[in-house]
């Protein structure tokens, strides 16, 4: 969806494109959103979808707090008037620097996977609280992890133990089932092995990540839908009460938020298909349609319409965005014709490269 103050954003005098317009009036209305669907669950925002201070600020409106992958992440969320009490070091990869950069700004929240990143928090976050990740199997998402991330679940028990030797605190486990997930039954399989974890070694809090998936071209749950799922699945696995919950969403609480209006640069005939090339491509905010993984939706205006290869402005040959992925747009499209990308807040000008080509990273403007 686009909000209406977009589309009166976009209706006055604009900026050269490409941008990036978002409203965080939408943002806080998807964090209330979780918190009806989940509540007395913690929602930590995670911050590398869109870190705009408006976002950050919009989300602690809301009451959110922060999933946080650097210290740049965190001297942005503290900026911003965030506690340090609601931030969670997510991200298991982290040098031993950073651990103790974020201790010293006052982060107790910390995620780990491995036996190497535990001894580093004990050693520059001493007391603090640690989730242990698990890797854990699932339906396919639109853009999965792999194995980059996780711990095999019989190792998540002797991870939580050692950190209890270690004078750390540990708070639980978690698993992400990966990054826009359509299968509303995928939590449950991380939910069943943190049940066999918790009766190894009690689990006070079980973290569910994110990958809660929004409306592109194909429809999306309702996150109304994911909820009843999950809360199934905790009914399930742990009949005598689940530990609190915590949750990671990035895409569903901001993607929704934002448009992207680009400009078409060309128009060419190559082997018998119609090319469009937009000045908005795979290094300039369009990072997510490599595999053509997130379909977004196009809307270029009224007219005819008849199939199109949609490529970005660079001298790459990988920014392509859809060749195989069927579209259409109007056959009247011609250079300096705009065209506007939907529900793309997530995960767009976070991805922007730095001036590849010499093209400006993704500009965003947020309206007040």
């Amino acid at each position: 969806m686009s909000s209406q103050r977009i589309r009166r954003f976009l209706e006055g005098q604009l900026p050269p494109t490409p941008f990036l317009v978002v409203d965080p009036v939408v943002v806080t209305e998807r964090v209330r959103e979780f918190a009806a669907e989940f509540p007395h669950s913690l929602l930590f925002y995670a911050v590398k979808a869109n870190p705009e201070p408006a976002v950050l600020r919009a989300v602690l409106a809301a009451g959110g707090g922060f999933d946080v992958a650097s210290p740049a992440e965190i001297r942005a969320c503290l900026a911003e008037g965030a506690r340090p009490q609601g931030l969670s070091y997510g991200n298991p990869i982290k040098k031993p620097a950073d651990i103790a950069f974020a201790f010293a700004h006052g982060v107790r929240e910390f995620t780990t996977d491995d036996e190497s990143d535990l001894r580093h928090i004990a050693q520059h976050a001493p007391g603090a609280s640690v989730t242990v990740r698990m890797l854990v199997d699932g339906p396919a998402s639109a853009t999965p992890f792999g194995r980059k991330f996780g711990c095999p679940p019989a190792e998540a028990g002797r991870l939580l133990r050692l950190a209890a030797e270690l004078g750390l605190d540990p708070v639980g486990a978690g698993f992400h089932v990966g990054s826009q997930q359509s299968d509303v039954s995928a939590w449950d399989a991380g939910i069943a092995v943190a049940a066999k974890v918790a009766a190894e070694f009690p689990l006070r809090r079980l973290n569910i990540g994110g990958g809660f998936g929004i409306t592109y071209r194909a429809p999306a749950p309702s996150l109304a839908r994911y909820a009843s799922a999950v809360r199934a699945s905790l009914a399930e696995h742990f009949p005598s009460g689940a530990p609190e919950i915590a949750l990671e969403p990035g895409r569903a609480v901001v993607a929704e938020a934002g448009l992207i209006r680009a400009e078409v640069v060309l128009v060419a005939w190559r082997a018998g298909h119609r090319w469009v090339y937009l000045d908005a491509g795979r290094y300039n905010g369009l990072a997510e349609t490599e595999n053509e993984a997130i379909p977004y939706r196009f809307d270029a205006g009224p007219g005819e319409r008849g199939p199109v290869v949609i490529a970005g402005p660079t001298c790459d040959g990988d920014d392509v965005l859809y060749q195989h992925t069927h579209y259409e747009l109007p056959l009247a499209l011609k250079t300096g014709d705009e065209v506007d990308i939907l529900d793309a807040g997530a995960y767009t000008a976070s991805y922007s490269s730095v001036a590849f080509n010499g093209i400006e990273p993704l500009r965003t403007y947020c309206l007040d």
